[in-house]
C-alpha cells in the first residue's frame, strides 16, 4: 500500500513544486532589482506575483486575478515586460488545468491576449510593434493550449479513475449480495437435509422409547426407521458437501448447479415414493395420487417439487401425529404442476413436541417464489392442515441454476 505525504491536505510533493517555482519567480525578480525599469517598486510587484503562485493549484482563479491585477499596475506605471512576467504565463497554465471550470481558462485567455497588445505597445521599438505582438501571441497561444491538452487528459485521468473506484465498488456489492445469498441457499438446504430427518428421528425415538417394555417389536421397528433416517441424512449432507466444494465450470457462488458427476446427483421426482415410504415407516398414513403425464422438468424445479412434499410431511408428522391420515395429489397440465398435500390432523400426539425453528413455511414459499409460483398454507375447516403448490412449467427446460 503507498502512503502519500500531505501538507494542507494537498501531496507534498505538489507543495514543494510550487514553492519551488515560486521560489524562482522571486529571485529571478529579486536579481534584476538593480536593473531593471521601476527599480525596487518593480521587484515587490515580481515578489507579490511570486508569492501568489504557491496557491496556483488549490485557486487558480484567484491566483490569475492577483497576478493579472499585479500586471496591469505593471503596465500602468510603464514598467514595460520585465523576466518575472513569466508568473503571468504560469498563472495562465495553472487557470487552464486546474480550473473548475474552463470557461474561467478562456477568460483568462482573452485578459492575456489583451495584455499582450500592451506588452507589445509598451516594448522598446526594435522592431516592428506587431512583430513583437506576434511573438507574444504565439507563446501564450501555446502556453494555454499545452494547458488545455494536459487539463483533459488530467480530466481523463480521473474519469477513469472514479470508474474504477465505481466498478470496485459495485463488484464489492455484488460480492455481498451474492454472499448472502448463498447463505440463504445454504441454510435452506441444509433445513431440508438435517431438520426434516432430525424431526422424523425425534418422533421415532420417543415412540420407541415409549413402546420399549410394552411392544419391543414396535421399538425395534422405530429405532430400524431412526437408523435409516439417519443414514439418509448423512447421505443427503454428503452430497451437499460435495456440490459446495465443486470447484468445476459449473460451481460458483451464484447457486447450486447440477453437476455432471454421478456423485453429485439431485434429488428428482423418481425418489417421491422412497420419500412417502420413509414418512409412512415413521408413522403417517400417507394416500398418494398422480394426474396427468410427467413432462420433463428443469432439475431445479424437481428438487422444489421434493423439497415442498418433504416439509409439508414433515410438518405433518410433527403438528398433526403419529397416525395421521395424509393425501398427497400431484397434477400435471400442460401449463404448471400443482403439489397438494393435505393431513386430517387426527394423528397421536407426540410423547415430546418436537421444536420448530418457524422456517419452513418461509423456506417452501422462498423456492416457491424462484419458479414465480404460488403457495397456499392454512388450517382445513375441518381439522387438519393443507398445503398446495402451483409452479408454472418453463417454455423450454434448460440446464439451471438450482434454488438451493
Amino acid at each position: 500500500m503507498t502512503v502519500r505525504r500531505t501538507m494542507f491536505g494537498r501531496p507534498l510533493r505538489g507543495v514543494a513544486f510550487d514553492v519551488a517555482v515560486s521560489a524562482l519567480v522571486a529571485l529571478v525578480s529579486l536579481t534584476a532589482a538593480v536593473n531593471q525599469p521601476g527599480g525596487w517598486a518593480a521587484t515587490l510587484v515580481g515578489v507579490a506575483m511570486a508569492a501568489a503562485l504557491v496557491f496556483r493549484r488549490t485557486h487558480p482563479s484567484a491566483v490569475t486575478v492577483v497576478v493579472a491585477a499585479l500586471a496591469l499596475v505593471q503596465v500602468i506605471a510603464g514598467w514595460g515586460p520585465l523576466v518575472y512576467d513569466v508568473a503571468v504565463l504560469i498563472a495562465l497554465y495553472s487557470v487552464v488545468k486546474y480550473g473548475e471550470r474552463l470557461r474561467d481558462g478562456v477568460v483568462a485567455g482573452a485578459v492575456a491576449a489583451v495584455g499582450v497588445l500592451l506588452a507589445a505597445a509598451q516594448t522598446p521599438h526594435v522592431v516592428q510593434w506587431w512583430i513583437t505582438a506576434l511573438w507574444y501571441a504565439l507563446v501564450t497561444g501555446a502556453v494555454w493550449l499545452v494547458a488545455l491538452n494536459v487539463r483533459t487528459r488530467r480530466l481523463y485521468v480521473l474519469s477513469l479513475e472514479e470508474r474504477a473506484t465505481t466498478l470496485e465498488r459495485e463488484r464489492e456489492a455484488e460480492s455481498r449480495a451474492a454472499v448472502a445469498e448463498e447463505r440463504t441457499r445454504i441454510a435452506r438446504e441444509l433445513h431440508d437435509v438435517v431438520a426434516h430427518s432430525m424431526a422424523v428421528m425425534i418422533v421415532q425415538a420417543d415412540g420407541a422409547r415409549f413402546m420399549l417394555d410394552r411392544d419391543p417389536a414396535q421399538a425395534r421397528t422405530a429405532v430400524k426407521v431412526v437408523a435409516d433416517t439417519g443414514r439418509q441424512a448423512l447421505e443427503e449432507m454428503r452430497r451437499l458437501v460435495g456440490v459446495l466444494r465443486d470447484a468445476g465450470p459449473g460451481g460458483g457462488a451464484d447457486g447450486l448447479v447440477v453437476a455432471a458427476d454421478p456423485e453429485h446427483r439431485r434429488l428428482a421426482l423418481a425418489e417421491l415414493p422412497d420419500l412417502l415410504t420413509r414418512f409412512g415407516d415413521a408413522g403417517l398414513r400417507i394416500r398418494s395420487t398422480v394426474t396427468g403425464a410427467p413432462p420433463a422438468l428443469p432439475p431445479g424445479l424437481e428438487l422444489t417439487v421434493y423439497r415442498v412434499v418433504q416439509e409439508a410431511l414433515t410438518n405433518a408428522l410433527k403438528h398433526a401425529g403419529v397416525g395421521a391420515g395424509v393425501e398427497v395429489c400431484l397434477a400435471y397440465t400442460t401449463e404448471a404442476v400443482v403439489v397438494r398435500v393435505v393431513d386430517n390432523g387426527q394423528g397421536r400426539p407426540l410423547v415430546s413436541p418436537t421444536p420448530s425453528g418457524g422456517h419452513g413455511l418461509l423456506g417452501m414459499r422462498e423456492r416457491v417464489t424462484v419458479y414465480d409460483g404460488s403457495l397456499t398454507a392454512g388450517p382445513r375447516p375441518g381439522g387438519g392442515w393443507q398445503v398446495e403448490v402451483r409452479l408454472p412449467l418453463p417454455s423450454e427446460p434448460a440446464t439451471e441454476v438450482i434454488a438451493a
